[in-house]
């Protein structure tokens, strides 16, 4: 058969979708298939199976003001939200690298260089990969743990409890996306430092007086008051809060970061011809495979959290015994069934956004597609050269306290070689061509006239 599979057949794959009849769309007649093309009966049934698993066309984001986002986009880019003025926001979403930084684990403030080539004088590494920021107006929670979150009464759960208060979310126009980079400017390690500037020598866990002083600051930029104000027409600078800012970085990443005219955007809207056939026999893969379960919706993720046997590495983020692990959903839950969880990866333009995985553990798109296949056996047979030397040794020996949790879905899965390459190909099929060259979105200065990384 052209779509069995080592080890268990399809039925066996299906056995989690028993019940979806769309799943398994009936084939033609045998006369009826000598005179369809072959192609269009393919088309036809990944259109069938994606309407089963609720992947449409990607909704356009919401209208953001002008002036909210030239705001956005200069806060966004500007090292005077750093304590040392030695990083911004996007130095580790740089555009250059599709909104991440080309590394399997990020190095924040302190640091020199940009993308795989950024060091730190001491190694110091950040815990997790930075995750993309593409399409985030489809996407809640927010953060690999999800730590970012808003419920369904509107209500708001993050990190900073009821230091973000309810006069602060009044602000917020985008949901969870507006409270995102609150968090970030609170980091030692990613933004704030340990020492050297006022910012730092805050407490934790003061994280409004944090805010002030970031707001003081910009306050002793004319531009930034006259961009704030044009911002927000009819309130006073004095009068804003750094939620305002926040809200600013949100509406100018969910405006000029959102792409949905891919060649698979352009298959849901009747091209045939958008994807190659490779691509649509991958579509119907992945479409028929448990694959489809946890990435699906429009931004193919179900916004859900999942253990899929990633092997743990890098400095941890104080978890276990000698606090070099990362319990993922826990950390954010208390659940130790959340151990090892990790948010669902939204897959539109995928293929420009590795590394993957929460800590970036996977280098190549097809290998982190073949993980899935087995994935117990590839988390045993880990290969850490494929690391960056810095990292190599970091692999931690936990790998049967991972299975201990791993999601069942993943459970006797296995995928031949022809399948991985077919989906891998259809993954790229999910790229916005426009998404490849973001040069626009970096601006050629910021108001506080420090250097852009670019």
């Amino acid at each position: 058969m052209r779509y069995a599979l080592t080890g268990i057949g399809f039925a066996a794959l299906l056995g989690a979708c028993a019940g979806d009849e769309t799943t398994a769309p009936r084939a033609p007649s045998s006369a009826a298939a000598e005179t369809l093309d072959p192609t269009a009966t393919l088309a036809e049934q990944v259109r069938e199976l994606a309407k089963g698993r609720g992947i449409g066309p990607l909704a356009a984001p919401p209208r953001v003001r002008p002036a909210l986002v030239r705001l956005g986009q200069a806060l966004a880019f500007d090292k005077i939200l750093s304590g040392n003025h030695d990083i911004a926001c996007m130095t580790c979403h740089l555009p250059r690298f599709s909104t991440g930084d080309s590394r399997s684990l990020s190095i924040g403030q302190g640091a020199s260089g940009l993308g795989p080539t950024r060091v730190h004088p001491d190694g110091i590494f950040i815990p997790r990969n930075a995750p993309q920021l593409f399409n985030l107006h489809a996407l809640q929670p927010l953060f690999w743990d999800g730590r970012v979150s808003v419920d369904a009464r509107g209500g708001f759960h993050t990190p900073a409890g009821p230091h973000l208060t309810p006069a602060m979310t009044r602000v917020f126009e985008f949901g969870p996306v507006s409270a995102l980079p609150l968090f970030p400017v609170l980091s030692r390690s990613e933004m704030r430092a340990d020492a050297g500037n006022e910012l730092a020598a805050i407490s934790d866990g003061h994280e409004r007086q944090v805010w002030r002083a970031l707001m003081a600051r910009l306050g002793r930029v004319p531009r930034y008051r006259s961009l704030f104000e044009r911002a927000y027409p009819g309130t006073k600078f004095e009068q804003m809060t750094f939620a305002h800012a926040s809200n600013a970085i949100a509406g100018f990443l969910i405006d000029r970061l959102a792409f949905n005219q891919s060649p698979w955007d352009q298959f849901l809207a009747g091209d045939d011809a958008a994807m190659t056939e490779t691509q649509l026999l991958g579509a119907k893969d992945f479409l028929s495979a448990r694959c489809s379960i946890c990435h699906n919706g429009p931004a193919f993720t179900d916004n859900q959290f999942h253990n899929v046997a990633l092997a743990q590495l890098g400095p941890g983020e104080g978890d276990g015994a000698g606090g070099r692990d990362d319990f993922g959903r826990m950390r954010v839950t208390g659940d130790p069934a959340d151990r090892y969880r990790f948010r669902t990866t939204p897959l539109r333009n995928v293929e420009l956004t590795g590394p993957y995985g929460h800590d970036g553990a996977f280098t190549d798109l097809r290998a982190f597609v073949d993980h899935y296949s087995e994935s117990d056996l590839k988390l045993r047979s880990f290969d850490p050269n494929q690391l960056e030397p810095a990292l190599r040794g970091t692999v931690l020996g936990n790998l049967e306290a991972v299975l201990a949790t791993r999601d069942t879905l993943l459970q006797g899965v296995v995928f031949p070689a022809t399948t991985i390459d077919e989906v891998t190909e259809f993954l790229r099929a999910l790229t916005d061509p426009t998404a490849r060259d973001l040069s626009a979105v970096v601006p050629s200065r910021v108001p506080s006239g420090l250097p852009v990384d670019r």
